[in-house]
């Protein structure tokens, strides 16, 4: 049966008499358009949006990375208390005393008298010899049940390495102040509030991809001849190298970035550490993670590259040295290179210093083999008429010129944990587009990229403090 929102009229002000069951307040409208406007967003918009955007979306950054920040604060003490075993000594006392033991000796002891009829289903019946049979089961259906759980579990089950890289937030930056900001405060820009004191600057950070590099426990073998690396995806954790030795000790994990040209430079740029020779170094803070990071990685021996006749297939490199005869191209990472980190991150040396630092490009020194699969070595007694460059092993020092990709910013008392943290922030050179948007050219997107919004924030709170510091110096003056 349906309603009529009119179904009488009369004089004064019940003219319209509406029914209660059509009536739709205006909340609920709100409500219903909000929905139908999400169920219409594109879902690959989604999908390839910051984490903030849709979730945590009244909740302000800056809110929770306190958040997280406590949160690992409190796991650390839980795991500082569990180290100590007090759980063991839970249940010790020093016995009981003497009147105690006076009163359990007049007490009789409690004996626990149970009948044999819990244990009677568990024997099988009895023929007419009296010897017991065994219980009937249903084995066929049982295998049958077995098969098809097993059809069902077929299913491949994820990466342990899956998910495990601590991935950065994009940074949440306002220029604009809102409606109801404060005009004279600096709190609702996006910029954390002790950024000058508690973070750490990482640049600048190259193009590539991010993966994680994985050494193994090698039973057998030399450290930079049998493989014993893998690298693994940061979302799925798939192999994206096959097995290749390095020198990086057994049971270490690097959380790295794979260069974008990596076939013509072998280099991997390790972003931080997690684990080394086993020792979890997850749990220690940034700066010492970057300090232990550079230490080790410069007490590694320095391998040379492989040669260009070697191949994991055998056959790829003979067409590929037929096809460039010229050319050199790595089959796996031989260049461990750490990014450079900065722990004084004060207004002036952000503006003058990392962010010019995080738009340049770097250069690095890698050694190349000089010869092809089809040149020869020249003899050792013509050792002098190569260029000064090269060595006697046909190696030569070649200058490779490093894209830059941005500024990655951590909290100094952070830990490293996997996932997506607000614990870590991301501001990319170029802005960050999704699908569905329109993108603008590239004089727009050069200059109205994140890291050009960030260098004009540091800027207006630098003038800030300069200001305010020249009024007191001037009305200290005034005083005198």
């Amino acid at each position: 049966m349906s309603c009529n929102p009119m179904q009488s009229s009369c004089s004064g002000h019940h003219r319209t008499r509406v029914c209660c069951q059509c009536t739709i307040s205006n909340n609920d409208l709100l409500i219903s358009s909000s929905i139908m406007m999400f169920a219409h967003t594109d879902r690959r918009s989604a999908y390839k949006a910051p984490p903030t955007t849709f979730t945590d979306r009244l909740v302000s950054q800056e809110a929770r990375r306190e958040k997280a920040l406590e949160e690992q604060r409190r796991r650390r003490a839980q795991k500082f208390d569990s180290s100590r075993q007090l759980d063991a000594f839970e249940h010790l006392s020093l016995g009981p005393s003497d009147d105690e033991g006076d009163e359990d000796i007049d007490e009789e002891p409690q004996v626990i008298r149970e009948g044999v009829a819990n244990y009677a289903s568990l024997a099988g019946t009895s023929d007419g010899s009296g010897t017991l049979l065994a219980p009937k089961t249903d084995s066929g259906s049982h295998l049958k049940k077995k098969r098809s759980k097993n059809k069902r579990k077929r299913a491949k089950k994820p990466s342990k390495w899956a998910n495990q890289c601590m991935y950065a937030e994009l940074l949440e930056m306002k220029e604009e102040p809102g409606l109801w900001d404060d005009q004279s405060n600096d709190a609702d820009d996006g910029l954390p509030s002790d950024l000058e004191r508690s973070w750490v600057a990482v640049a600048p950070v190259p193009t590539g991809k991010r993966c994680l590099a994985i050494t193994h426990q090698s039973t057998s073998g030399v450290i930079g001849i049998s493989p014993n690396t893998t690298l693994r995806s940061r979302l799925l954790g798939k192999m994206l190298l096959p097995r290749f030795p390095s020198s990086l000790p057994p049971l270490t994990v690097l959380d790295c970035i794979l260069d974008v040209n990596w076939r013509s430079n072998g280099i991997l740029h390790v972003l931080d550490v997690v684990k080394w020779k086993g020792q979890d170094i997850a749990d220690c803070e940034t700066p010492f993670r970057f300090w232990w990071r550079d230490t080790r990685l410069a007490e590694l021996p320095k391998l040379a590259p492989p040669s260009a006749v070697f191949s994991f297939t055998g056959s790829t490199q003979v067409q590929q040295a037929v096809t460039q005869p010229n050319s050199y191209n790595f089959q796996y990472p031989t260049s461990f290179i750490p990014i450079p980190y900065h722990t004084d991150t004060t207004l002036p040396v952000l503006h003058s210093c990392i962010v010019p630092l995080a738009r340049s490009t770097r250069e690095i020194l890698v050694d190349v083999p000089t010869s092809t699969p089809f040149q020869i070595l020249p003899a050792p007694d013509s050792a002098m008429s190569i260029d000064a460059g090269a060595d006697h092993n046909g190696l030569t020092n070649m200058p490779v010129q490093i894209t830059s990709d941005g500024l990655l910013l951590y909290v100094s008392h952070a830990s490293y944990e996997e996932g997506i943290s607000p614990l870590s922030c991301w501001i990319p050179i170029r802005p960050v587009t999704f699908p569905g948007e329109q993108e603008s050219n590239d004089t727009e997107r050069e200059n109205n990229g994140p890291l050009d919004l960030f260098q004009r924030l540091v800027h207006r709170r630098l003038t800030r403090v300069q200001q305010s510091s020249e009024s007191n110096l001037h009305s200290d003056g005034m005083d005198m």
